[in-house]
């Protein structure tokens, strides 16, 4: 029974460590957090239960047998924000870059699954660089997998996607599929194909900033709805931005008590919206008003 016990803590360990202390280093010196540090940020403190941490692949094509990694590059499970049950996948760039294999998509999978069955919000923290090519078709037919996920749980439960990574190819469907997108400025990329492919094909040279950056689909694209300084505050976000959120379509959005009197007079709101229609003004000034921040926290325009 000792055997068992030490060898279940070994690859517990194992799990943990990701890739390596050195590939963990190299993210760090990115100024990215690894997938369980994003994790504990997110989450209420203590409250993540972890699902299917011992999952590895089952690839024995080009040497693939000889590189196994428990949780096989994603951190899968469900949690607490503010007490509110969410389910969320965290996926591990210091393993295989976070590609997706077909067990990958199994554990994302499986936690959608729950989060539709329960009514639970999902939220998604997304730095892969795409299908696992080791695995050929096995790996696209994960995507899939995932992608009929989005489908079924839209409209259902709120599904949020913080890109934490440079993503590309299949990494970026899924998250453009669901209701919300985060980005972090300078680390979080979002492209079907890289700027060297862009080269290639169409003789065009642009960095990965503009093809796919933070700034460019939050200001051009419209594919993601926020640009943030870094994962902390990222991370932080989706915390109060949940808050917001009903549970599922089965509930209504959650209520809090507010200070603000109801028949509190705004006279600015007399002179917000111009008298004619084909003069422009700026949405945001409605928020200074107070009815778009009810208990002090700006909500993000989204």
């Amino acid at each position: 029974m000792s055997s068992t016990i030490a060898e279940l803590e070994r690859k517990r360990a194992a799990a943990r460590i990701g890739g390596g202390e050195k590939r963990i280093a190299a993210q760090h010196a990115k100024g990215k957090l690894t997938a369980r540090e994003r994790l504990d940020v997110l989450l209420d403190e203590g409250s993540f239960e972890e699902l299917d941490m011992y999952v590895e692949h089952n690839c024995v094509d080009f040497g693939m047998q000889d590189q196994i990694i428990p949780g096989d590059g994603v951190v899968t499970g469900s949690g607490t924000i503010n007490g509110r049950l969410v389910f969320v996948f965290s996926q591990d760039f210091t393993v295989f870059g976070g590609s997706l294999s077909e067990r990958h998509a199994q554990k994302i999978c499986k936690i959608m699954d729950m989060a539709l069955k329960v009514g639970a919000p999902v939220i998604g923290l997304n730095d892969s660089g795409g299908a696992r090519i080791q695995e050929g078709v096995a790996s696209l037919g994960g995507y899939a997998e995932v992608f009929q996920r989005n489908v079924l749980a839209s409209g259902v439960v709120p599904q949020i996607s913080l890109i934490m990574g440079p993503c590309a190819g299949g990494a970026v469907y899924s998250p453009a599929m669901t209701d919300f997108i985060f980005m972090v400025k300078d680390s979080s990329y979002m492209f079907v194909t890289g700027p060297d492919v862009v080269k290639t094909v169409t003789n065009e040279i642009v960095t990965q900033e503009e093809l796919g950056g933070a700034v460019t689909h939050t200001t051009k694209s419209g594919v993601a709805d926020v640009a943030f300084e870094d994962d902390i505050e990222a991370l932080l976000a989706a915390r109060d931005f949940v808050d917001f959120l009903p549970a599922s379509n089965r509930e209504a959005a959650p209520e809090r008590p507010s200070s603000d009197p109801w028949d509190r007079i705004e006279e600015s709101l007399d002179t917000l919206v111009p008298a004619s229609a084909n003069q422009p003004y700026g949405h945001r000034q409605v928020k200074p008003c107070g009815f778009a921040v009810p208990d002090r926290r700006a909500i993000a325009d989204v």
